[in-house]
């Protein structure tokens, strides 16, 4: 059992822009586990509460998941689809590769090395 079991939800760090081209970035910070992912889908939604069509989530600064983030990107990508559009994650450290690698995630959700590259495609 965790040292912090039944402490209390914490805020996730995390900061929403959209591109000149309509690409929502979503940039998260720290960790994302069942402490923080209550936040995370209001995170991912923009104003109105709905999903953008076109997503990066740009987690270059998140140091750990567990699977509510992996749940919560999958509830993401399929919104974005549902809208016609995609969910890019970019810039993902080696140990939340390897979780999304472990899940094969990155089967379902396509996966880049930097946001400038997620951006690209």
């Amino acid at each position: 059992m965790s040292p912090d079991h039944g402490a209390s939800p914490r805020p996730l760090p995390a900061g929403q822009a959209v591109t000149g081209e309509g690409i929502s970035v979503v940039t998260l910070h720290g960790a994302i586990d069942h402490r923080s992912a209550a936040h995370l889908g209001a995170t991912m939604l923009f104003p109105h509460g709905t999903a953008a069509a076109r997503t990066v989530i740009d987690l270059t600064a998140v140091t750990f998941i567990d699977s509510t983030a992996i749940n919560a990107f999958i509830a993401a990508h399929h919104a974005a689809r549902r809208s016609g559009g995609w969910l890019h994650l970019a810039g993902l450290s080696a140990s939340v590769l390897s979780t999304v690698r472990l899940v094969g995630l990155d089967e379902v959700i396509p996966c880049y090395p930097t946001l400038r590259h997620a951006l690209a495609c």
